[in-house]
């Protein structure tokens, strides 16, 4: 590739001329030739080692940013590992907790079959009171007097409670009663509640149905009866007994 020195040696060499020899003209314009083309080497040199110190700068910093970049990846595996750490501890706590809400169930199953026992034994409780004591309570209340014992059996498939025989009014009656620990119109979340009047009437219908032609006076037993209870049974012909009562 031609410099620009190159393209004015003549005009070098010609200005050179007017003072020097032709012979000295040609080596002065030679060595000016020369000097200038080491200049440019020189030159190209620094350039070259200017980008080598700018490539030198960016490979340190590079490195710099690898070192941070290994730290890193030190640091999260770390985090990862210390992660592990919590995820095992917490796995080894939810094993435990479920364990734990296993016995618990267990312990409120036995716990439901426990109060389920006690729940029938003062329902049995309760009835065997009243066949002590209904039997007076009835007849001074109510002009019921029987002529048999009260008792629990089963009729048509239907377990009753307390069944009896007597007489009001000078007319046979049957006595149909069923017993529930306590009555509250407001416990809608508790089916007993509700269901205790669909109960009693399944069990008249059994009656009725083997002893045809006999008065039935449907009956229920309680320790306590809100209101709406007592006048729900007032309404549909049922006498209610609280135990208080007799």
């Amino acid at each position: 590739m031609l410099t620009l020195i190159d393209t004015r040696t003549d005009e070098i060499r010609t200005t050179l001329g007017r003072v020097f020899t032709e012979p000295q003209a040609v080596v002065l314009t030679q060595v000016i030739q020369d000097s200038y083309r080491d200049l440019v080497k020189t030159s190209d040199f620094n350039e070259l080692k200017a980008v080598v110190r700018e490539i030198s700068d960016d490979l340190k910093e590079i490195a710099s940013i690898q070192v941070e970049i290994k730290q890193e990846l030190k640091e999260l595996a770390e985090s990862q590992k210390n992660s592990e750490v919590r995820m095992a501890k917490l796995e080894t706590s939810m094993s435990e907790l479920a364990v734990e809400m296993r016995l618990l169930a267990k312990g409120l199953n036995e716990t439901r079959s426990e109060l389920g026992g006690l729940s029938r034994g003062m329902a049995y409780a309760l009835e065997n009171e009243a066949y002590r004591l209904l039997p007076a309570f009835l007849k001074d209340k109510y002009g019921i007097d029987l002529t048999y014992r009260l008792v629990r059996t089963d009729i048509g498939g239907e377990e009753i409670n307390i069944f009896g025989q007597g007489m009001r009014n000078g007319q046979p009656i049957l006595l149909v009663g069923e017993t529930k620990m306590q009555m509250d119109e407001r416990r809608k979340d508790r089916p007993g509640q509700k269901e205790i009047f669909r109960q009693l009437t399944d069990k008249v219908k059994a009656v009725a149905t083997a002893r045809p032609g006999t008065e039935i006076v449907p009956l229920l037993i309680t320790h306590y009866a809100r209101p709406g209870v007592l006048q729900r049974a007032k309404d549909e012909g049922i006498i209610i007994v609280q135990s208080f009562e007799w």
